[in-house]
C-alpha cells in the first residue's frame, strides 16, 4: 500500500513540472512577440459598448394638451422662436387655464413636460379612487408635505392617491381642517382637468364620474 502512494506522488510532481514548463514557454513567447513588435492576441483590450442616451425629444403640436408638474394641465397655444445673444431658441407657449397662467418652456428643456394620460391610465385612476384611503399615523405637517410633493410630481397615479386619501365622503367643512381641504381641492382640480382633456367631456360629467368613484354621489347631487 505505501508503495502505491509513492507512485501517485511522483505522478503529481511530474504534472506540476509540465505545467510550469508550459507557463514559462507561454511567457517567453509573449516576451519575444513584444520584442519583435508582433501583436499579442491575449493582451487585446476589451472594448465595452457604452449605451448612448436618447437624444430624440418629443414633438408637441399646436393645441396639444401637456402636463407641467407644478401647474397641471395646459394647452400649447404657440410655438415661437427667439434670439438670445447669438443662439436661436425655440419654445412652447402653454396656457394653464385653471391658474390663468401662460408658461414659456424652451423645447430643449422640455424634460419636465409630459403628454396627457391615455384612457387606460384614466381608468386605472378611477380604480385607485375606489380603494380605501391610506392614512399614516404621522404628524399632519409631515403628511401635508408628502401630499404636496405628490401633487407637484406630475404623476397622475400619485395625484389620484392624494385625492383618495384626503377624501372624507362629506362636504361639511368641520370634518376637514383648512389645510386638508386646500390640498384635497388642489389635487381634485388637477386630476379633474386631466380627466376633462383625455375624456373630452364637460366638467360636470367628469365631476360626476370622479365623485361616484369616491363615494361622493350624495354631495354632487346636493350641489346641483
Amino acid at each position: 500500500m505505501p508503495k502505491k502512494k509513492k507512485v501517485k506522488k511522483v505522478k503529481k510532481v511530474k504534472k506540476l513540472k509540465k505545467e510550469k514548463i508550459k507557463n514559462s514557454t507561454k511567457s517567453a513567447t509573449k516576451y519575444n512577440d513584444k520584442k519583435n513588435n508582433i501583436p499579442v492576441q491575449d493582451e487585446k483590450p476589451e472594448i465595452k459598448k457604452i449605451k448612448k442616451q436618447p437624444t430624440e425629444k418629443r414633438v408637441y403640436n399646436l393645441k396639444d394638451f401637456v402636463v407641467y408638474p407644478k401647474h397641471g394641465v395646459g394647452k400649447i397655444t404657440a410655438i415661437e422662436k427667439a434670439k438670445i445673444g447669438e443662439i436661436d431658441i425655440q419654445f412652447y407657449k402653454i396656457l394653464v387655464e385653471k391658474e390663468k397662467l401662460t408658461l414659456t418652456v424652451p423645447i430643449n428643456q422640455q424634460s419636465k413636460l409630459r403628454p396627457i394620460s391615455s384612457i387606460n391610465q384614466i381608468n386605472k385612476c378611477i380604480s385607485i379612487l375606489k380603494t380605501k384611503p391610506k392614512i399614516k399615523r404621522t404628524m399632519w405637517s409631515r403628511r401635508a408635505q408628502e401630499y404636496d410633493q405628490k401633487i407637484n410630481s406630475g404623476k397622475i397615479y400619485e395625484l389620484a392617491e392624494v385625492v383618495k386619501d384626503l377624501n372624507k365622503n362629506t362636504d361639511i367643512i368641520a370634518d376637514q381642517s383648512y389645510s386638508e381641504r386646500q390640498l384635497f381641492e388642489k389635487a381634485y382640480e388637477r386630476l379633474k382637468s386631466e380627466f376633462e382633456a383625455v375624456l373630452k367631456t364637460s366638467p360636470e360629467e367628469v365631476q360626476k364620474k370622479m365623485d361616484k368613484a369616491l363615494g361622493r354621489t350624495n354631495i354632487s347631487e346636493s350641489t346641483e
